[in-house]
């Protein structure tokens, strides 16, 4: 998002707008022009921050425990989702290894044409590279899914060393946070304005 400043009138305040509107709207998209007051964004990112380190400082075994627990049902599915797909990637590699070495055998004998054998090695290969890097992907979300337990020491370590901040700096911004998502505003029923920020922390991701 980008900074700006309201100097209108008797009320000053700075503000977040969305930056990707123009291009957005240019291109077809759909992105919305909406904003956040800075003093609104500072003060919920540092609350949320004092939270999670008072926590940190109270009972770090039970943070622990309940950032693996959070996300446990999330990293199940993905898991699950990985295995299916990694055991049909290979399934699928092992049927074309087989489908090349027939149609080898196949070129051998002269039951089919080396133009033919030629335009459907570059297929089989084409496909089989395909499969190869899947698995690869697959084993990697696998691999990674596995350092869970790891990340979130890391993170409750980082956050306990910090303390419990009375401000925001770039240096702490950037220690524990790798982004922040700001949602457009809605209102309810009663005309009172909502608006979901999302900060996504080093290691452990969206804990919110």
């Amino acid at each position: 998002m980008s900074y700006g400043r309201n100097n209108a009138g008797n009320r000053s305040f700075a503000y977040y707008i969305c930056g990707k509107h123009r291009a957005y709207r240019y291109k077809g998209g759909e992105c919305t022009r909406h904003y956040i007051r800075y003093d609104v964004l500072y003060a919920y990112v540092l609350e949320r921050i004092q939270h999670w380190a008072v926590r940190a400082e109270k009972d770090e075994d039970r943070l622990l425990e309940d950032l693996l627990q959070s996300g446990d049902r999330e990293r199940a599915a993905a898991a699950k989702k990985q295995t299916a797909e990694l055991k049909k990637a290979e399934k699928r590699k092992a049927e074309l290894d087989n489908m090349f070495a027939k149609m080898y055998e196949d070129w051998a004998a002269n039951r089919i044409t080396e133009s033919n054998f030629n335009m459907l090695s570059q297929r089989y290969q084409k496909e089989q590279e395909d499969q190869e890097q899947k698995i690869e992907t697959c084993k990697a979300a696998l691999s990674a899914g596995k350092q869970t337990v790891e990340d979130a020491q890391k993170w409750v370590e980082l956050i306990k060393q910090i303390g419990i901040p009375k401000e925001l700096t770039a240096e702490l911004l950037n220690t524990l946070i790798e982004r922040i998502v700001v949602h457009e505003a809605t209102e309810d029923d009663f005309g009172f304005r909502q608006q979901e920020i999302e900060i996504i922390f080093r290691f452990v991701g969206k804990i919110d």
